[in-house]
């Protein structure tokens, strides 16, 4: 855990685009004394109600939901992509619902003020939960948007989340 070193989240070098779109992040919170995980690549960064915030997107049925709506917190965690990529894969396809996916994964949780992300991530943003919204079908204005992405109609909630401390090895 002294690997990692706290920095100003406009010292991320990355930009938004590649980290979330290309690389892939962790979505991580912890419900009573478990964790849970899933990889996503939709979200953003930037400034809202006068803070850093993150926004991530998370539809109605994956498990992880529970744990973001069990906690007042959550981590975003990102990895090597080229030395991730598969686990990132596999985190994102099985849910924790019916194995212990993130041991299977050989990851190893740590937390930091009670906010739980990986050791072997190269940077982790802590985040405080300040907004939930469903995304209401009737405010997608894009005609495409539901049947290419909502055909089963499993919308998404985006939660927006004040950056609290970004640690970066």
């Amino acid at each position: 855990m002294n690997q990692f070193k706290v920095i100003r989240p406009e010292e991320i070098s990355k930009n938004a685009f590649e980290l979330l779109g290309k690389d892939w992040t962790l979505i991580t919170a912890k419900k009573g004394d478990k964790v849970n995980t899933m990889t996503a690549s939709w979200g953003g960064v930037g400034v809202f109600w006068g803070a850093d915030v993150v926004y991530i997107f998370v539809r109605q049925t994956r498990y992880t939901k529970e744990f973001i709506d069990a906690s007042d917190e959550f981590s975003l965690t990102f990895f090597n992509p080229d030395q991730y990529r598969k686990t990132l894969s596999y985190l994102g396809k099985v849910s924790g619902r019916t194995e212990d996916k993130i041991t299977k994964a050989g990851l190893t949780v740590v937390e930091q003020n009670g906010i739980p992300f990986f050791e072997e991530a190269d940077m982790a943003i802590l985040c405080k939960k300040v907004g939930q919204y469903y995304i209401d079908p009737k405010g997608i204005l894009d005609e495409t948007v539901i049947p290419k992405w909502y055909a089963d109609n499993n919308y998404h909630d985006m939660y927006i989340g004040k950056i609290i401390e970004v640690l970066k090895k």
